[in-house]
């Protein structure tokens, strides 16, 4: 798709001229689709001309957009740690800070929900145990499959990725909630800690 026809679908959706000052100006500071895809409410108010209001549709359409890119078919049933990098690298494709995602499954692996509990910084994602097991309880899961991305594009667990992980064992085991795994994703290459030995 040419930058000319993005522009003049964006414009469209949001009631604006194509080449009108507010789609210029965004797409000059935002001029990659990551970065534009990624454009918060508060970015968008420092731009003259852009309200509270417009600041909302705007953010609203391009989370739509990231939506419908994503594949509409995946893996029901997770068999390794390549299907739940399947199942997820999209939905971390364009994120540019660390997303902490919970893969619910039933008793036969297969997949009945999937939730992003936290959303951190460039290098962090504070996660609560309670949090997770709340949601999995919520989703009756049998077992789950936690997953996180590193910005940074290097899927290397942290220390604090294997600390986190052995208290989330721990918690399930009170809760009778299998971790599975802890799949950590970096650019185009995942880190499966199940197959590390660390779980």
């Amino acid at each position: 798709m040419s930058n000319l026809t993005l522009k003049t679908l964006f414009a469209d959706t949001i009631r604006e001229k194509a080449e009108g000052y507010i789609v210029e100006e965004i797409f000059s500071r935002y001029s990659t689709i990551p970065a534009l895809l990624n454009v918060s409410e508060s970015d968008l108010l420092l731009i003259p001309g852009i309200g509270p209001a417009k600041a909302r549709t705007i953010v609203a359409s391009l989370q739509f957009a990231k939506e419908l890119s994503k594949p509409q078919l995946s893996p029901q049933i997770i068999r390794s740690p390549q299907d739940a990098y399947d199942y997820l690298k999209d939905d971390f494709m364009y994120e540019q800070r660390e997303h902490f995602i919970v893969i619910f499954l039933n008793t036969k692996n297969g997949i009945v929900g999937r939730e992003v509990i936290s959303i951190g910084s460039l290098s962090a994602a504070i996660v609560h145990p309670r949090e997770v097991m709340k949601a999995s309880i919520r989703r009756s899961a049998a077992s789950i499959i936690l997953a996180h991305q590193h910005p940074s594009g290097d899927p290397t667990p942290s220390p604090e990725d294997i600390q986190l992980t052995k208290r989330l064992v721990e918690a399930g085991e009170v809760c009778g909630i299998s971790v599975l795994d802890h799949v950590i994703v970096g650019h185009h290459r995942y880190v499966s800690m199940k197959e590390q030995g660390l779980i």
